[in-house]
């Protein structure tokens, strides 16, 4: 029975043709070799799965093959291409830099750079995860990486290149690998599915491009994998049953549940992925991916090239994008992003989870800030329409004096009581007796000498600025200011006071009034009044504007 081969290093590129989304570095390496522009040091550099090692051996194969294409790619069928091919050649070494990473390594690769290759033209050697060397090691490779024998390459490999010192950079051509668009990895596994014979869906397999965040290696390591689980037809929730995600039906029901406010939803969904063991940092990163996609149809529509979707999908995230405002996508990212910081460092995850599924669905019902912006506004222009149109007729009609009523008290005189005599009742009838002497006449009562009416000047009361009064702010808390303005006025009426307290002693100390015993104070009267009255009408005025 022939030893199985894993798909990814049974469908691994042999060509530049089959490398996928690295198209300028393709080119660039097919020049080098047509122009003989070869330099002694290329760094490959990139994320996992991209093909750094598969671009080496393969510019390795395309220097020492003796049968060469027209379009300088290896031929794959002589001696020099199987051996590479195979990882036997002794023309093209492959080192791990992790395990090889000491001066005694390095110094083994300098005193062999001085033989010839025994079969090819070049002797190459190919350094993988070149940033786990020492720095002891770098700095013993630096003088043969600057100045190796015409017929010796140094290829590196890292995923890691700010780890490498500048010194061994500056000696290298560096290029930077590109992640592999998901169109281009769906395309590769649907073209393997059809030679393993596998029936799998689009969706699947769109899944499964997905969760290989770039990496072509990671996809074919997935679809290994399920392979194994069911050779039989292969949809989306076979995919999710074997990598431990959450379908994304449960998404689109969690929108449902968020647009009819059903607060449940989220302890059975909770419940659900953590009664399975499914990964819930997983989940809370599928459920931002969710979220992203329905921001995306909200403002670019259902045909962005950013939303990775199968187009069936693209209708369900068209009607979730009609349940959801711009600002409400906006908000339930900030609370993904920050659950992703804290749920691993809570002790109770599943409470966790349950508190950010129900803020999610209570963000239906909450207001949103551009709503509440724009109303305010409106009010804030219906309130200062009819008071600039009052202020334009009343500065332009003559104003009776404010408080005159109050300014105005007159000062009555106080009548004295003077007592009558008692009337007595007629004698009875007599003899008239001798007549008797003649009494003067009783004196009449003086009638009292009214005292003067004091009228008081009408002082009128100092005038608001309507400008000074709206300019103060709306925030509830007085600012510099409001408060330079208010203590203006108050100022203002103390002055006035003062003047109208001025004025009534004056007119006291000349008339001689002398007010009544038990009569209150005239003038703290009057004081008290006048400042009452003037500090309510100011108070009311700046609290309508505000």
């Amino acid at each position: 029975m022939p030893e199985y081969q894993v798909l990814a290093r049974k469908y691994r590129p042999q060509t530049f043709a089959d490398v996928l989304g690295q198209d300028a570095i393709v080119t660039t390496i097919k020049n080098a070799i047509k122009h003989n522009r070869l330099a002694h040091g290329y760094l490959f550099c990139g994320s996992r799965g991209t093909g750094k090692t598969t671009l080496a051996r393969i510019f390795a194969k395309a220097l020492n093959c003796k049968e060469k294409t027209a379009d300088f790619e290896p031929c794959n069928t002589c001696a020099s291409c199987l051996e590479i091919t195979s990882g036997y050649s002794l023309d093209c070494m492959e080192i791990d830099g992790a395990s090889h990473r000491g001066i005694d390594d390095i110094r083994q690769i300098n005193e062999n750079v001085g033989y010839t290759p025994s079969s090819g033209q070049y002797k190459i050697y190919i350094i993988d995860e070149v940033h786990m060397l020492t720095k002891e090691a770098f700095n013993a490779l630096l003088k043969t990486l600057e100045e190796p024998p015409a017929n010796v390459k140094f290829f590196f490999a890292t995923t890691e290149p700010h780890k490498i010192p500048a010194t061994i950079l500056s000696r290298c051509q560096r290029f930077n690998l590109n992640r592999i668009p998901i169109e281009a990895i769906t395309t590769k596994l649907r073209s393997m599915a059809t030679d393993l014979n596998v029936l799998i869906d689009d969706d699947a397999i769109r899944l499964i491009a997905t969760r290989a965040d770039g990496g072509l290696r990671d996809a074919e390591s997935l679809l290994d994998q399920i392979v194994a689980f069911n050779e039989d037809k292969i949809d989306i929730n076979t995919i999710a049953d074997v990598l431990g995600v959450v379908a994304k039906d449960q998404f689109f029901l969690l929108d449902q549940a968020g647009k009819i406010g059903n607060i449940a939803f989220a302890f059975e969904l909770a419940h659900e992925i953590f009664s399975t063991g499914k990964d819930i940092l997983h989940f809370v990163e599928n459920l931002n991916e969710h979220i992203r996609n329905i921001l995306l149809v909200k403002l670019s529509g259902k045909q962005s090239s950013f939303l990775n979707v199968s187009e069936s999908e693209k209708e369900r995230y068209e009607l979730s994008a009609k349940i959801y405002t711009n600002e409400q996508c906006i908000t339930i990212l900030e609370f993904l992003i920050e659950a992703q910081n804290q749920i691993r460092y809570m002790v109770s995850p599943k409470i966790a989870l349950e508190a950010l599924l129900i803020r999610i669905i209570r963000t239906h019902q909450r207001i949103p800030i551009d709503f509440l912006v724009r109303r305010l506004t409106e009010l804030e222009e219906k309130l200062n329409s009819p008071f600039e149109a009052q202020t334009q007729i009343s500065h332009a009609m003559p104003q009776p004096p404010l408080l005159q009523p109050i300014m105005q008290p007159v000062m009555q005189p106080v009548p004295h009581h003077v007592p009558q005599p008692i009337p007595q009742p007629a004698p009875p009838p007599v003899q008239p007796p001798a007549p008797p002497p003649v009494q003067p006449p009783a004196p009449q009562p003086t009638p009292p000498t009214p005292q003067p009416t004091l009228v008081l000047p009408v002082i009128p009361a100092p005038k608001v600025n309507i400008k000074e009064v709206s300019s103060l702010t709306e925030d509830p808390t007085p600012t510099a200011a409001d408060l330079g303005i208010r203590q203006k006025k108050v100022t203002a009426l103390k002055e006035t006071v003062q003047a109208v307290k001025t004025q009534e002693i004056k007119q006291i100390e000349e008339s001689k009034v002398t007010p009544a015993k038990n009569s209150p104070p005239l003038i703290n009267s009057r004081y008290d009044t006048i400042f009452q009255f003037a500090a309510v009408e100011l108070e009311g005025i700046i609290q309508k504007k505000r």
